[in-house]
């Protein structure tokens, strides 16, 4: 869970470099509590729970994904092939399952050998 938790905690972090490791569980995270609130918002026959929700974790999610292009050696801007249908969509699912550069990089050192704090 704290892989969740410490995504939330650079809210709007765009810099620096994030894991596939931290990725990948913030996305498994989401896709867990957004299934349950799609069965909590049918129960009540409402979406409220599911916007509000989506609305909050909308820059984080963001943020995230920015920050594993950016271990790949990759800008941000990255982010936008996906607006290109269907291929943009494979090509950035390839560009955040790929490993990060074992070197630094302009986004900072790597995080998978750095000292834990």
């Amino acid at each position: 869970m704290h892989w969740y938790v410490d995504v939330l905690k650079k809210y709007a972090v765009f810099s620096g470099r994030a894991r596939r490791q931290e990725y990948w569980m913030f996305f498994l995270f989401n896709l867990i509590i957004t299934i349950v609130l799609a069965i909590v918002d049918a129960a009540l026959d409402t979406q409220v729970l599911q916007l509000v929700y989506g609305l909050a974790v909308l820059i984080p999610g963001l943020a995230v994904a920015v920050r594993r292009l950016h271990d790949t050696g990759r800008s941000g801007w990255w982010i936008l092939i996906s607006l290109i249908p269907l291929v943009g969509f494979i090509i950035l699912l390839v560009f955040l399952a790929s490993e990060g550069k074992s070197e630094a990089n302009e986004y900072g050192p790597n995080p998978k050998y750095a000292p834990a704090v």
